[in-house]
């Protein structure tokens, strides 16, 4: 995300969050955080990440898309997002997600076209970890993919496919010397 789409993104949580009367403990541990944590992303001093506004958008019954745009999805019999033009958001490693579904109402998944940059050395690393309500598949495009569900690491080419339970922790980093893209379709829990 671009420092002012951050900032507009935070400004957006806060007005959301203060409209619903939810206070910041109740927000933080809704999101997965601490308060001191969930505060600096509200003060729009860090970059969002999906899981965290997915959260967010949980907590307060709203679109995650009215949280990334400030306007809620309008259409119900069908949506196009053309090449390039999904609604564009970073999180961490500068992974990129392109929603492509952003314009549509009521979605039961939130589908995403991500490119996780290849960086040298985080093979010898923990794989940075988080974990959301739902499940999650993930097709892998290009390159490769190394994934930690749970404990449970392993490798994915082009072609292959992995589902999840994504309250599971989970994590991934492109690995083989170049990026790795990838259809990832998070679903959403069915609601009780």
């Amino acid at each position: 995300m671009t420092g002012s789409n951050t900032k507009e993104i935070a400004e957006r949580l806060k007005g959301l969050r203060e409209m619903m009367e939810i206070s910041v403990p109740e927000m933080a541990e809704a999101a997965g955080v601490d308060e001191k944590t969930y505060l600096a992303y509200e003060n729009g001093e860090k970059d969002f990440s999906v899981t965290f506004l997915y959260n967010c958008a949980g907590k307060c019954g709203v679109d995650v898309t009215a949280l990334l745009t400030g306007h809620t999805p309008t259409l119900s019999s069908y949506s196009i997002v053309r090449a390039g033009q999904g609604v564009l958001t970073e999180r961490r490693h500068s992974f990129s997600y392109q929603h492509l579904a952003q314009n549509f109402r009521g979605r039961t998944a939130e589908p995403f076209f991500v490119t996780a940059p290849y960086v040298k050395g985080a093979e010898e690393k923990p794989i940075p970890l988080s974990a959301h309500k739902g499940q999650e598949m993930d097709y892998i495009l290009t390159g490769r993919l190394m994934v930690n569900v749970g404990g449970n690491i392993d490798v994915l080419d082009a072609g292959d496919t992995i589902y999840y339970d994504s309250s599971q922790p989970h994590g991934m980093i492109a690995v083989g010397g170049e990026p790795c893209t990838f259809l990832a379709v998070v679903l959403k829990p069915e609601e009780k």
